[in-house]
């Protein structure tokens, strides 16, 4: 365990180890949904299928779409117009997360997991596939965070695994990310998804979630920056009060390469702001990504960000940002804005 004691550190001094059995305990929400419920989604009004998609989702977790059990071990048959399975697909932002930990918080189960995909995946490399069914097998819900499409052979060991869990019983709920303003691109996501978990594709309802980014509806502007005196001071008064860390930017990107990405949640344990100096544009799409995973644990931390340097929303270069990660990285930078206005 990371010591949580007052004064600077620095993640690239960092060499977190994760058991197979501290994975499993860690896949609940995180902490800014730990409390996430139907009731304190707020869905735009000028986008009807927020509401329309919450109002499914509460029949999911619980309603008429969850029959109680008839017996110790027996399940009452489901309603034949439940799908054991639903997608939220949509831009980022539109709280399809808030919703997906509320189906977890509401849904009466005995054993239930949340999760990112990145996290489940890990898993099974740590525990092996055998193992890892084996562990979930039996399990009511699983619930899977920003379902990613982009690595064939993660995409397909994910789509054996959930094709197994589904047959023995478990019900899913997964999440994707697509930017609101690509023209179809959220139905295309839908589409691909399905398409990749052909065998499962009747399994799952897939609801589209329009709207704007909550993020961005009162913040205009971009990530702030600091000056040096800025982030010296503001890192001063922070570390009086908790552990800051306070690194080199490219020097922490060079690192995370050495650090599995189901780590990176161990690697800012216990930290009250993340300080990044000189922070630079990027010229490597691994490295690129790998911060965008740094990023979501950061931000699903709910850890403050202070930089310098280049502003944190200019880091991804225009060739990267029309790529086949414009996405991730969009999501990113949503993000970054967020974390450095903290």
């Amino acid at each position: 365990m990371t010591a949580t004691r007052s004064g600077l550190v620095h993640l690239v001094d960092r060499r977190p180890q994760l058991s197979g059995e501290e994975m499993v305990a860690a896949l609940v929400p995180p902490p800014q949904f730990r409390t996430a419920s139907f009731d304190s989604y707020r869905a735009d009004d000028d986008y009807p299928s927020q509401r329309e998609a919450k109002e499914r989702l509460i029949a999911f977790a619980g309603g008429s779409a969850a029959p109680p059990r008839t017996g110790l071990f027996r399940r009452a048959k489901k309603s034949p117009q439940m799908k054991p399975g639903v997608y939220l697909d949509g831009g980022f932002g539109v709280g399809k997360t808030h919703l997906l930990a509320a189906i977890h918080h509401a849904m009466p189960a005995r054993r239930k997991y949340f999760g990112s995909f990145i996290e489940y995946t890990a898993l099974v490399g740590a525990l092996g596939y055998k193992n890892t069914v084996d562990l979930f097998r039996g399990a009511d819900l699983l619930c899977i965070d920003e379902f990613e499409l982009d690595d064939p052979g993660d995409t397909m060991v994910m789509t054996r695994l959930l094709g197994e869990l589904v047959a023995s019983g478990t019900r899913l709920a997964a999440t994707s990310n697509t930017p609101p303003n690509a023209l179809g691109e959220g139905r295309f996501a839908a589409q691909d998804f399905l398409r990749e978990i052909h065998a499962m594709a009747e399994s799952f309802d897939t609801l589209r979630i329009d709207g704007t980014d909550y993020r961005q509806r009162a913040v205009d502007g971009h990530a702030a920056v600091l000056s040096a005196e800025e982030y010296a001071e503001n890192m001063a008064a922070a570390s009086a009060a908790g552990a800051v860390a306070d690194d080199d930017f490219h020097e922490l990107v060079a690192h995370l390469a050495q650090v599995h990405p189901s780590r990176y949640i161990r690697l800012i344990e216990g930290l009250s702001v993340v300080g990044l100096r000189d922070v630079g544009a990027f010229d490597d799409q691994s490295a690129a990504l790998r911060f965008v995973a740094f990023v979501d644990r950061v931000y699903d931390a709910q850890i403050p960000i202070r930089a310098t340097g280049v502003a944190l929303d200019a880091v991804f270069p225009d060739e990267m940002l029309a790529g086949g990660y414009r996405k991730k990285y969009l999501r990113a930078i949503s993000r970054l804005v967020a974390s450095t206005l903290a």
